[in-house]
């Protein structure tokens, strides 16, 4: 429980830190005149001031915001340094800062990852790498780097053997084979857990890896190519969610506080390769063109720069509350299939 407080503080605290972090920049390169900068939502935990802008963290930790003098219209203290006094491509940038913010992160993270850990390549040899805790084979005694020998009395040479084999198991107890580095040939009995989705039982361990430490130049490549390469991903799965070749499925901040825990029990770098996949995906979503999203401010500045002028302070005000309902009836959807996953099981 508070490994999976802590990773859950840890990974919303960057993702909204660093998204608020790209509209307080582009809000000031862009000479707008910032209030407030707050992480959090809620009463202050703490703040402080300097210069023109208060500085605090707040005590619900799912979400963030920015005061930008002239977001309303009609209560512009600031001047020419009003948001709504900006032009529209200064306005632009300012809402695309902070998803712009959120697909940078990914980089710098996946960088750290490859530059100070290593890249990981699985091994193909039947030797486990990590055995998660209260899963089948940690029950079973079963230890990183233990070699598989047999898998119900088959006769396992390499990983994929291993695997082959669980795909054919039902919901049984099954003899594993083993040797340690510090002694003999082992058997013990696992019971799988089946994983219908996947088709395939699983016992809860990963393949050992072999690491390669790239150079500098070579890791921002890596990381620059990684990031393009899922974010290619999670459009085309999208795309197939729109066509219903794919089902969706929606995590509300229970469902990710829940992966993050599970995540951070693997290590620190799987839980920061799942900051990275979160910070994507929060970008993605962010540039949905639903109003109250970044997306939908995006859209209705679009909408001015066709027109020539803004859409009136009350169609605005209905489309905000529009959007707001949206997003209140999808975080209710979200929570609730959250609830049903961890505790109906």
């Amino acid at each position: 429980m508070v490994i999976t407080l802590l990773s859950a503080i840890f990974v919303f605290g960057l993702l909204v830190l660093v998204h608020e972090l790209g509209h307080f920049v582009t809000a000031k390169l862009t000479d707008m005149r910032v209030d407030k900068f707050a992480i959090g939502f809620g009463p202050k935990l703490f703040s402080y001031t300097r210069g023109e802008t208060e500085y605090s963290v707040r005590i619900v930790p799912l979400g963030g915001f920015n005061d930008i003098a002239g977001m309303d219209p009609e209560a512009n203290t600031a001047g020419n340094r009003g948001y709504c006094e900006k032009s529209v491509f200064a306005r632009m940038f300012v809402i695309l800062g902070g998803s712009a913010m959120n697909f940078i992160l990914p980089i710098f993270l996946f960088f750290g990852i490859f530059f100070f850990s290593g890249v990981n390549t699985p091994s193909t040899e039947a030797v486990l790498g990590t055995v998660i805790e209260g899963q089948p084979a940690a029950e079973a005694g079963l230890l990183a780097g233990d070699r598989i020998l047999a898998v119900d009395g088959q006769p396992v040479g390499s990983w994929t053997d291993m695997t082959d084999i669980l795909k054919s198991v039902q919901n049984k107890t099954i003899d594993i084979q083993y040797s340690r580095a510090d002694g003999a040939p082992t058997t013990v009995a696992v019971t799988p857990i089946r994983n219908e989705k996947e088709n395939r039982a699983l016992i809860g361990v990963t393949a050992s890896m072999i690491v390669e430490h790239p150079g500098f130049f070579e890791s921002v490549e890596l990381a620059v190519s990684r990031t393009v390469h899922i974010v290619r991903l999670m459009f085309t799965m999208l795309a197939e969610m729109i066509t219903g070749d794919q089902s969706a499925e929606l995590a509300g901040p229970l469902g990710v506080a829940q992966i993050a825990g599970e995540t951070a029990q693997l290590g620190f770098v799987p839980l920061l390769n799942l900051t990275a996949l979160l910070s994507l995906n929060l970008a993605i979503v962010n540039l949905f063109p639903i109003p109250a999203l970044d997306g939908g401010h995006f859209m209705m500045l679009v909408l001015e720069a066709v027109r020539g002028k803004p859409l009136s302070p009350k169609v605005l005000n209905y489309v905000q509350m529009i959007g707001v309902g949206i997003l209140v009836l999808l975080m209710l959807y979200a929570t609730s299939s959250d609830v049903g996953r961890i505790w109906g099981k």
